[in-house]
């Protein structure tokens, strides 16, 4: 099958698990002067996936910090009861995991009840069609194309159907959603991403593993061709 998409604008989102955590609001600033689109924040809860990130606390200290869209990726489980802080906390976006609870579609609603966009997230073992039921309510799909939990991870070529799979589901809603793309992401792996149809690649180590971020960001821009 054919993973060429027509060549598409590119969203660049910096995930700050990959930051310098002694200095995290001058490396947030850094990435928005820089030029970054969103900022993608990584809350791990060591038992849906096996390590601990930060929680609501530290994303509300960040967010008068920054003008940046705040992308929260809730790698947490059961995420329910906690939807209502990182909501609080200033996240614009939320994303929930397919494989972190029964009643998924319950809590796409519920993160929309406080206004956010509401994201699914799907593991690289996890089948695209498993978000068939919930493509009617996500704003937003991100796919996992490493294995959760920690970062420099080698990325994994077998997510490339998956993403042609989900933006062909995604088109056939008539709504414009976007598709994220997370691990192991650079330049060229960026550049298969949105070949297959994403749109938004979530760089790690590719951007604050990098001296120059405006050069970095600029780098995965240009995976859109």
């Amino acid at each position: 099958m054919s993973l060429k998409n027509p060549p598409r604008t590119v969203r660049v989102a910096p995930s700050l698990l990959a930051a310098d955590y002694g200095r995290l609001a001058e490396e947030v600033a850094s990435i928005e002067e820089a030029g970054a689109d969103w900022l993608h924040l990584d809350v791990m809860d060591g038992h849906f996936v096996p390590n601990l990130s930060f929680g609501a606390g530290l994303i509300k200290a960040l967010r008068p910090r920054t003008r940046l869209v705040f992308d929260v990726h809730l790698m947490i489980a059961p995420v329910d009861p906690f939807i209502a802080a990182f909501a609080d906390a200033g996240a614009e976006h939320i994303h929930l995991h397919i494989e972190a609870g029964a009643n998924t579609h319950r809590s796409l609603q519920l993160v929309k009840s406080f206004g956010l966009k509401a994201g699914i997230a799907i593991n690289p073992g996890t089948p695209a069609e498993a978000l068939a039921a919930v493509m009617d309510i996500a704003d937003l799909i991100l796919v996992m194309t490493v294995n959760p939990g920690f970062g420099g991870q080698a990325f994994l070529d077998s997510q490339l159907d998956k993403i042609a799979r989900l933006r062909r589901m995604a088109d056939e809603t008539g709504r414009d959603i976007p598709i994220l793309v997370d691990g192991g992401i650079d330049g060229k792996t960026g550049a298969r991403c949105v070949a297959a149809g994403a749109d938004t690649l979530i760089g790690g180590t590719s951007v604050f593993g990098r001296s120059d971020y405006r050069e970095a960001i600029a780098a995965l821009r240009a995976a859109g061709g």
